[in-house]
């Protein structure tokens, strides 16, 4: 099993910045990618961005050049930088973790775009 708990959400104006932290615990030495999905009210989850155990990274394309995922040397915790943000950003954002057999999800954060 793993647990993932996400950190970082909250609200910031237009063209602002926020930074999302995810740890992950339990059976992390079976975890291969990991990465963030988001849902905005009404609208399915969708991927962010993912990044593998290789350091190999994939972005939606609404956040390429503005967002950066990155996974720390202990490969226990992934996070999201985000910059530029705009209100359609607005969603919470959910930390993954994909293993051999299993997909984990944490509970999520908001991230609220407004001004």
């Amino acid at each position: 099993q793993v647990q993932l708990v996400e950190s970082g959400g909250g609200l910031v104006q237009p063209g602002g910045s926020l930074r999302l932290s995810c740890a992950a615990s339990g059976s992390v030495f079976s975890i291969y990618t990991m990465g963030w999905y988001r849902q905005a009210p009404g609208k399915q989850r969708r991927l962010v961005a993912t990044i593998t155990r290789n350091g190999n990274t994939n972005y939606a394309d609404s956040v390429k050049g503005r967002f950066a995922i990155s996974r720390d040397g202990t490969e226990n915790t992934v996070s999201l930088q985000m910059n530029s943000l705009q209100p359609e950003d607005t969603a919470v954002y959910y930390c993954n973790a994909l293993s051999y057999s299993s997909t984990y999800w944490g509970q999520g954060t908001q991230v609220t775009v407004s001004s």
